[in-house]
């Protein structure tokens, strides 16, 4: 009988998961190549992934070296996407929308792996289909939207115990950008005390000893070593490839250290050249945004804006807005702060968890207030945003012994409702829908936004 009802969960899952990814689907895929030409920093990840496809490794148009930023992973996923449809809009866009709709179903595993809740798990995917942040990086050739589902798979495995898949996926997230590097350590000091807390609740002799003893070399090896070797076989195309950028400069250099192979040396010298281009990063940008503002969408990008004729009046408006579901992120901000209050009550491993998550996606953006950023940067955390507020309706909903017929439990079903009803108000914005300019100016609730 156990076995029975395990399978028709299973099944019911799995049913509601395929429905809720075909949903995500229709709103990314549908009028994805509408808006013509590259828009924002597709001018660069576009042309770079059409050069991975054609050559190896990013080259200029006259075929020399061309000097790089980001790691090429997701400049690989959106090559695939143009070798499968072609060199335009649908072709290099479809990639992130493939992996943005794979998302909404990926965020409803996680949430039942952290919350043994169908309602919750469906609410996770429903708040991500009904984000405006993430809909947009799904359907713009953007790096950020792989960096996201490669660390949402990450949490996935760990919270499955698939350390060593983990460790993988967590490499190819830092090797989409540099952001992933920040979660090697976090993961790494998690799961070591996860190992200590297990060992505790056994019992066992001396566990912090015992902890570092049997743990500490076998993790290492797993969130440290094997996400940076995955992250070096990133760069296979510009080992094979003469005409990298600085792939033979430790040819033409001696040095200290001649003992390390050439081609890991002028990697090496190549990242070094790659960090102080961030470093010095401070052009002064239009849309550019303090990550102080970023959860309450302060500063939102504005990936394209034109104004066409047809919408019925003088003056028409299609913007592409990055700019996340105002209601959503509004409750995630008050989520947060909650969240972290139970964390410092409780202890609880969830709140822990999914704070880690978020703050080593976030928090480090701190430390560069001179540095020029943008605030969508923050769908590298959205997911575990989306989770940390599905964490805050669990406790508002857990004293709840009948909780499907109480008065707490209609109120979610209306903030869902009220966060759906804010998502398709602005999802003109969201998909570049052609509007008169009054109905873009009612859009625009902030002057900071225009």
């Amino acid at each position: 009988m156990r076995s029975t009802r395990a399978l028709a969960g299973r099944t019911r899952d799995w049913l509601t998961v395929s429905a809720l990814v075909a949903i995500a689907a229709a709103f990314r895929l549908v009028g994805l190549g509408r808006t013509k030409g590259l828009i924002f920093d597709e001018v660069y990840y576009v042309k770079d992934a059409h050069s991975l496809l054609l050559h190896g490794v990013e080259l200029t148009a006259t075929g020399g070296a061309e000097f790089v930023v980001h790691p090429p992973v997701g400049k690989w996923m959106i090559a695939l996407g143009i070798k499968a449809f072609g060199y335009n809009e649908f072709g290099w866009r479809v990639s992130a929308a493939v992996i943005g709709s794979i998302m909404v179903g990926m965020i409803f595993f996680v949430a039942q792996r952290l919350f043994a809740s169908y309602f919750l798990s469906l609410t996770a995917s429903l708040f991500m289909i009904f984000d405006g942040l993430q809909l947009v990086h799904s359907r713009v050739a953007l790096l950020d939207i792989f960096l996201s589902f490669f660390l949402l798979l990450t949490l996935l495995f760990i919270l499955q115990s698939r350390y060593w898949l983990a460790g993988i996926s967590l490499g190819l997230a830092a090797g989409v950008k540099w952001t992933g590097f920040y979660y090697f350590l976090a993961i790494f000091g998690f799961v070591l005390y996860a190992d200590y807390r297990r060992r505790k609740a056994l019992e066992e002799e001396a566990q912090f000893v015992r902890t570092l003893k049997l743990d500490l070399w076998r993790r290492g090896v797993q969130f440290i070593l094997v996400p940076l070797a995955t992250y070096l076989l990133s760069w296979t195309g510009w080992f094979l490839n003469s005409n990298g950028w600085d792939r033979h400069w430790a040819d033409r250099e001696g040095g200290l250290f001649s003992f390390i192979p050439a081609p890991i040396r002028s990697l090496i010298h190549y990242h070094q050249e790659i960090l102080n281009f961030h470093k010095g990063l401070s052009t002064p940008h239009p849309y550019m945004s303090n990550p102080w503002s970023w959860l309450i969408m302060g500063r939102p990008t504005s990936f394209a804006y034109s104004t066409p004729t047809g919408c019925g009046a003088s003056n028409c408006s299609s913007e592409i807005l990055g700019l996340g579901t105002p209601f959503l992120w509004w409750a995630i901000t008050f989520a947060v702060a909650v969240a972290f209050g139970y964390w410092i009550a409780r202890r609880e491993w969830q709140s822990g968890l999914l704070l880690l998550m978020m703050g080593a996606g976030y928090l480090p953006w701190f430390l560069f207030q001179k540095r020029t950023m943008f605030n969508f940067y923050a769908i590298a955390f959205e997911p575990f945003a989306i989770l940390i507020l599905i964490y805050v309706i669990a406790k508002f909903l857990e004293n709840e012994h009948d909780w499907r017929r109480s008065s707490r439990f209609y109120g979610v079903i209306s903030l869902i409702i009220v966060i759906a009803l804010c998502f398709f108000y602005f999802l003109p914005l969201f998909v570049g829908q052609t509007l008169t300019y009054n109905d873009w100016l009612a859009r625009m609730w902030f002057s900071s936004w225009i």
